[in-house]
């Protein structure tokens, strides 16, 4: 039975100014599963992710062209409400980014911006999403306190329950461990296995093993070109072009 994709590209080209950082990307991102983007620094891996949630619009003269659909809607669609679709895509960063707020506030930012005023709905939000990013019992006794007091994949995991907090479809995170210890590291990758029960997740990342411990498909990227997109199993054990078997096997990137 073929997966239901939720995102959905077809010949997408991106520029910043005239130079062109994505040519002719085509994929179907399959709703419910870990998508790992991976590919040599500069390939466009980033710039695709940014795509999904419009974050490229933050930067001046940048421009796409053909199409990019999330459940069949046209993100780049005139008059699309950008709030609205990056409340359904939320996002992780490289490098933890807490508000300079306590844990509690933080984690209420993104439901008290989009309107809600209840306590125990926020309250309520705020635990179920620390919950859900594995941190709570680290936390709940500081709710109170700086989230800036926390170690860095702490952050990470608060970064991440801040995301969840606004009841997303879909996480974006973007060499989300990249900053982090091992051990900090281990534990967001768990983290993503339990999330993809309710989340879809597309995640870049350098670190190819990583790709293979939690991701269910893997698109390759080289030179603002998608190479090949496959079964992360499939594409690390059989690649089908030259290209990948070349790179994930240390020759180049």
């Amino acid at each position: 039975m073929a997966e239901q994709a939720i995102l959905s590209a077809r010949d997408l080209d991106f520029f910043y100014g005239a130079s062109q950082a994505l040519r002719h990307i085509s994929l179907d991102i399959p709703a419910g599963r870990v998508t790992a983007l991976i590919g040599p620094s500069g390939c466009g891996k980033s710039t695709f992710l940014r795509t999904i949630n419009r974050m490229n619009d933050l930067v001046p003269g940048t421009r796409m062209t053909g199409s990019l659909t999330f459940q069949g809607q046209e993100i780049y669609a005139p008059g699309l409400d950008v709030t609205a679709l990056r409340r359904r895509i939320g996002m992780v960063f490289q490098k933890p980014n807490p508000f300079p707020m306590s844990i509690y506030d933080n984690v209420a930012y993104g439901p008290r911006t989009h309107g809600e005023r209840r306590r125990a709905r926020l309250d309520e939000l705020v635990e179920n999403s620390l919950r859900a990013a594995a941190i709570w019992e680290e936390v709940r006794d500081r709710l109170r306190k700086s989230a800036l007091g926390l170690s860095g994949g702490q952050q990470q995991r608060l970064c991440i329950a801040r995301a969840l907090a606004v009841e997303p479809e879909v996480l974006l995170m973007d060499e989300a461990t990249s900053a982090l210890d091992p051990i900090s590291t281990s534990k967001i990758e768990d983290l993503i296995g339990s999330l993809k029960e309710k989340y879809t997740i597309v995640m870049v990342t350098h670190n190819m093993q990583q790709a293979v411990r939690v991701s269910d498909r893997t698109a390759f990227f080289l030179s603002g070109e998608l190479v090949e997109f496959s079964p992360t199993e499939r594409l690390f054990s059989m690649p089908r072009d030259q290209r990948t078997e070349d790179y994930i096997t240390g020759r180049f990137g």
